[in-house]
């Protein structure tokens, strides 16, 4: 390493959302209160490398919902540049999904409905214009889930 990149080296630190692991795991996730939000992968934040530049922690919450791995390259450069819109679209994907949690656990608790029923009356009623869209295979899974969760934590 030559002084001059000595001198401006970035100061790079452990991952906070990995822990230096550079995957996210359940132990992560339950951590970072992003059940329902995240599945087990690599990690978006450092990028699968276990460390971050100071300056991610200043602009990038850890916990920050949008941003995973499943991203392209680009719209995860966005977001740590802190390009309004994306962290905006970010945002909406949250509340999107903040709202199609409660959405599920409402149906079931007052309703006494299982994930199939629900994700038929979400599709039935979901906006032809909405932002997200979500396959009905998929949103059974996700209903299913907030089911299992549902039930864990009344036990």
């Amino acid at each position: 390493m030559t002084i001059f990149n000595f001198l401006f080296r970035k100061s790079s630190i452990e991952c906070p959302r990995c822990q230096g692991k550079a995957f996210v795991d359940w132990e992560d996730i339950r951590r970072l209160n992003k059940e329902l939000k995240w599945t087990p992968a690599p990690c978006a934040y450092c990028y699968g490398s276990g460390k971050v530049d100071k300056e991610m922690l200043l602009k990038v919450p850890v916990d920050y919902t949008y941003l995973t791995i499943d991203l392209t390259e680009s719209e995860m450069e966005k977001i740590k540049k802190g390009d309004e819109a994306t962290l905006e679209k970010g945002k909406m994907r949250e509340v999107f999904l903040d709202n199609l949690i409660k959405y599920g656990e409402h149906h079931y608790l007052n309703n006494k409905m299982d994930a199939e029923s629900i994700a038929d009356l979400y599709l039935k009623t979901e906006d032809e214009n909405a932002l997200f869209a979500v396959e009905r295979k998929y949103l059974i899974q996700y209903f299913a889930k907030i089911i299992e969760l549902k039930t864990s934590e009344l036990n």
